[in-house]
């Protein structure tokens, strides 16, 4: 039976489909993890309080970036370049979504609009990778190879959101509601596009990879489609609703070191 767990299950068993998956997590997590660093050197003036969490933010995506390329390195495997039609972050960008890496390129500082546009892109996407990582802790939180890794990965993505949620919230107390609201609208509904695409994208690549016979790689397509088609119709909410967090100040101290790895 074509389950996820299945499916993940495959594509770690085999080397070179392992190979292509972390290569694609660890670049996405190291781009996050710049585009993070220069928008905390670049923030708003009269937002200043705000740079270590972000800075905080980008530390963590450097280091689930490391612990993807360990878990390469534990194989004996080395990264892939990542192929263009797989690479979420850069895709994203090109529908407009976030801040343009051409602007945080440059020295001149962010205003209050860009970072309020950060944060609820950020919502948006974080919500995607807490649920993704969710979903592998519940399948493989025990794994050997993988379950520590994982386990700490859905950890900091829980904090992220969190964060998102409560930093939002206050910026929407302090007269950002409208921006937030139409960026958070905006957001979800390109990034459920990309994601219909990476995702076909990806499966395409590990189909090739793995040999998966015709049939079974229009099912996968279809379910892919299933999912694109639930999130345009009502998915997306999820995605733009802010709520106060459990975890409060998630992103108040430093990064949490991963000697393990």
């Amino acid at each position: 039976m074509l389950t996820a767990r299945s499916l993940f299950q495959e594509i770690i068993d085999d080397d070179e489909s392992f190979r292509l998956f972390c290569s694609i997590a660890a670049s996405g997590e190291s781009q996050g993890g710049w585009e993070n660093a220069r928008i905390a050197a670049l923030v708003a003036p009269g937002m200043s309080a705000l740079a270590p969490k972000i800075t905080r933010h980008g530390a963590d995506e450097d280091k689930h970036g490391r612990i993807f390329n360990a878990l390469l390195r534990k194989r004996g495997l080395d990264p892939v370049p990542v192929p263009p039609e797989t690479d979420y972050t850069m895709l994203l960008e090109q529908r407009g979504i976030g801040l343009a890496h051409e602007k945080l390129r440059r020295d001149a500082p962010l205003t209050e609009e860009d970072v309020v546009v950060y944060l609820a892109h950020s919502r948006v996407t974080e919500q995607r990778a807490a649920d993704q990582m969710a979903l592998l802790v519940r399948y493989f939180g025990d794994h050997p190879e993988l379950g520590k890794a994982i386990r700490m990965i859905d950890n900091d993505e829980a904090n992220h959101l969190a964060y998102c949620h409560e930093e939002l919230l206050r910026l929407a107390r302090a007269g950002h509601g409208r921006l937030i609201q139409r960026t958070l609208r905006a957001s979800a509904l390109a990034e459920i596009q990309v994601y219909r695409d990476v995702s076909l994208a990806v499966m395409g690549h590990m189909g090739r990879i793995l040999g998966w016979p015709r049939a079974k790689a229009a099912a996968l397509a279809a379910g892919i489609h299933g999912v694109y088609a639930y999130e345009r119709a009502a998915g997306w909410h999820k995605m733009v609703g802010l709520r106060m967090p459990e975890r409060r100040d998630a992103l108040g101290g430093p990064a949490t070191p991963v000697p393990a790895f």
